[in-house]
């Protein structure tokens, strides 16, 4: 099971692995409180596309093709199969500080990390 939940949101024992995915640190949070296992910067978009997509010089559609080419990158599979070793393991929630619950790069991240598991082991 893969969820994705805001960094400003309690975590819970049922979140299992609790991952950063966000480029930069959220903020007025403490280490602490995250109560991360890791903060992945090498599955996050590039900067240059966050930053287009949050100027609203992408819509969310654009914003998601190129952040899931970006995903199919070499440099990325490295993170996305430790993604998926931890999801095999037990559940696995995505954190983010995007204020959209619905239109967020964790949300495609998720869409393409269950996408590879059906697909089985890397």
């Amino acid at each position: 099971m893969i969820q994705v939940k805001r960094a400003y949101d309690l975590p819970s024992k049922h979140d299992g692995a609790r991952i950063l995915v966000d480029r930069l640190w959220p903020r007025g949070c403490t280490k602490e409180a995250l109560a991360l296992d890791a903060w992945m910067k090498a599955v996050t978009p590039s900067p240059g596309l966050r930053k287009a997509f949050h100027s609203g010089a992408l819509d969310f559609k654009a914003f998601s093709d190129r952040y899931r080419k970006e995903l199919a990158s070499p440099e990325v599979m490295e993170g996305l199969d430790e993604l998926g070793a931890l999801a095999r393991k037990g559940p696995l929630t995505l954190i983010t500080a995007n204020k959209s619950e619905v239109e967020n790069h964790a949300l495609v991240l998720k869409a393409v990390l269950e996408a590879r598991l059906k697909k089985g082991p890397a």
